[in-house]
């Protein structure tokens, strides 16, 4: 198995939920005793959190760079980041590293395709929401037609994930909130949702919506643990 280097923190909640199921699916894959080889740079997210409010995009890069380095130096065979959002820097990290960056929206838009959907809605920070960083991937890599919540429904999916998912609060008021975005979506002609919070997943999933729900963190752990487990086929672009 390879190394894989975590770059988490941001928010722990997220990153708590990689590492389990990165665990859990390795026992799964192989059996035994056996767990996944990692190692984990956690930032403080609010640092990273000031940064992005700020708009000082560039200077958060710089720090996720760094610590990708230390993990490379450390020993990791790829990185991989452990928040959507944070994705908007992954050119910087990219850029002198000599092992694989496996980026989420990929991942993620291999589900979409596998699922055979073409039109699904978004759930996500308002960073991506907003900016074309991760919608414009999806686009005109994958030739998905990305649909987002109106500007209404932007923040308070936004505010669900700071103020409450990050937070480590799970709200049932907060979940109805989001199955009626979900259900106005639909009206619209979504066919498919993607939580590409990477927090979303602890509030809704499969069991709550009628269209299929693409979970952008368990599809991102499936990518990892394809390259680390040495399964290339199913990993698809990594960066």
């Amino acid at each position: 198995m390879k190394t894989i280097g975590l770059l988490g923190g941001m928010s722990w909640e997220s990153t708590a939920a990689y590492y389990r199921l990165l665990n859990q699916q390795t026992r799964l894959q192989l059996g035994g005793l056996h767990s996944a080889e990692m190692i984990i740079w956690s930032f403080d997210f609010a640092r990273i959190e000031f940064l992005q409010a700020r708009g000082e995009w560039e200077e958060a890069g710089k720090l996720l760079k760094q610590a990708a380095q230390r993990l490379e130096g450390a020993g990791a065979e790829c990185i991989v980041i452990s928040a959507n959002t944070m994705h908007k820097v992954a050119s910087y990290i990219q850029e002198e590293l000599t092992v694989p960056f496996i980026h989420i929206a990929e991942t993620t838009a291999n589900a979409v395709k596998k699922a055979k959907r073409k039109k699904p809605l978004l759930l996500a920070t308002r960073y991506i929401m907003e900016q074309d960083f991760y919608i414009r991937r999806l686009q005109e890599y994958h030739g998905i037609s990305v649909i987002v919540p109106d500007n209404g429904g932007q923040a308070v999916v936004h505010d669900i994930a700071y103020n409450e998912l990050c937070r480590g609060q799970i709200n049932e008021d907060s979940r109805r909130s989001l199955l009626q975005i979900i259900r106005k979506a639909q009206s619209r002609g979504a066919d498919s949702v993607i939580l590409g919070g990477t927090e979303l997943g602890l509030l809704i999933g499969q069991d709550d919506v009628s269209a299929p729900v693409i979970d952008s963190t368990y599809e991102h752990v499936r990518g990892i643990l394809n390259f680390a487990l040495k399964k290339e086929s199913d990993l698809g672009e990594t960066i």
